[in-house]
């Protein structure tokens, strides 16, 4: 669980900013975005495969 204390006198805005950071950190947001609907096994297995191809392309233009 995610947890931010927030001081005496520090605006609203900045624990906000905080609190989104850790879960961006902790990759909680990404996770409710993925499981906002079912996937089936192939279509995790075709997705993670095709990051993997994307990231293999890039690697190599790169160099």
């Amino acid at each position: 669980m995610v947890e931010v204390r927030m001081r005496k006198g520090e605006p609203i805005d900045k624990v906000l900013r905080k609190l989104k950071k850790k879960l961006d950190k902790e990759g909680i947001l990404k996770e409710l975005r993925n499981r906002r609907h079912f996937e089936k096994p192939s279509e995790i297995r075709r997705r993670t495969e095709r990051s993997a191809k994307s990231r293999i392309s890039s690697s190599r233009k790169s160099s």
